[in-house]
């Protein structure tokens, strides 16, 4: 099955082209064992915010890379709008805590020619500064990264891909491991990158605290089984084709709940 995106907002195919970041057309990834993604035609447009639900193992890291362009299709074909800056957020647990760098290393290796401190020039600094700030980090500025709480750690990494100003911001799981309070922080912050005109791309195995809050959720398990608004994707068929086992669909204070099996009552 291959489900396509059309632009948020526009009208017809010739104007979503003009507004597209990254279009993936009929795209099959294969890294050595056979296909690891199969199918995927989606197109992210300027300004755009799409969530990827599935389970482990059902490609989402893959179309992650293969967006940014870290893995090459073996058939169909990934386009960038020329000069596309994009930002990536890996998962947490992919990162050596043990490397030593401080917050500001981190954030200033994203600057041009991967330059560190002393060596990074007065702007890239103030821009650092600038980044830190907004992310509520600059008071950790010398800190090194291994001493921070897993929320603070994450919002080190989406500094760093926010370096280079990106158009669009990819980020892969990045409420892994986070509580419930670090969860709600860390989406406010990207609602509010969002409201600023910056695409995102993010996985999530959180059906609940994270995929209802967004736009636009692609559901995926190699190939793609649904695409659309929470309600119109969140439903028993499709999370049975995506996770392969029956789920069921609540509503709760207007949006998608769902739970792993009906509520049983069972005497004695």
């Amino acid at each position: 099955m291959t489900v396509r995106a059309a632009a948020d907002g526009v009208p017809d195919a010739a104007a979503g082209a003009a507004t597209d970041l990254v279009t993936l057309d009929a795209v099959t990834c294969d890294l050595g064992h056979g296909p690891v993604l199969e199918g995927v035609s989606l197109d992210v447009a300027a300004g755009s915010f799409t969530g990827v639900v599935g389970p482990s193992g059902s490609g989402k890291t893959t179309l992650l890379r293969a967006i940014l362009g870290s893995v090459a299709p073996t058939v169909g074909t990934v386009s960038r709008r020329a000069g596309v800056r994009l930002g990536y957020v890996p998962q947490v647990e992919a990162i050596d805590w043990n490397f030593p760098v401080t917050v500001s290393d981190v954030v200033l290796m994203a600057a041009a020619g991967r330059r560190l401190r002393p060596w990074a020039s007065g702007p890239e600094r103030a821009r650092a500064t600038e980044v830190l700030d907004r992310l509520g980090l600059v008071d950790l500025a010398d800190r090194h990264i291994r001493a921070l709480s897993g929320g603070q750690q994450q919002r080190v990494f989406l500094a760093r891909a926010l370096m280079g100003g990106p158009d669009l911001l990819l980020l892969d799981e990045p409420t892994s491991g986070v509580d419930v309070r670090t969860r709600h922080d860390l989406l406010h912050l990207l609602d509010d990158l969002h409201r600023d005109g910056l695409a995102i791309v993010l996985t999530t195995h959180d059906l609940n605290g994270v995929a209802t809050h967004l736009p636009r959720l692609l559901c995926l398990n190699r190939r793609p089984t649904a695409l659309g608004t929470p309600h119109e994707v969140l439903t028993p068929t499709v999370l049975e084709q995506t996770y392969g086992a029956p789920l069921h669909v609540l509503e709760h204070a207007g949006l998608p709940l769902v739970v792993d099996g009906p509520h049983r009552h069972e005497g004695r």
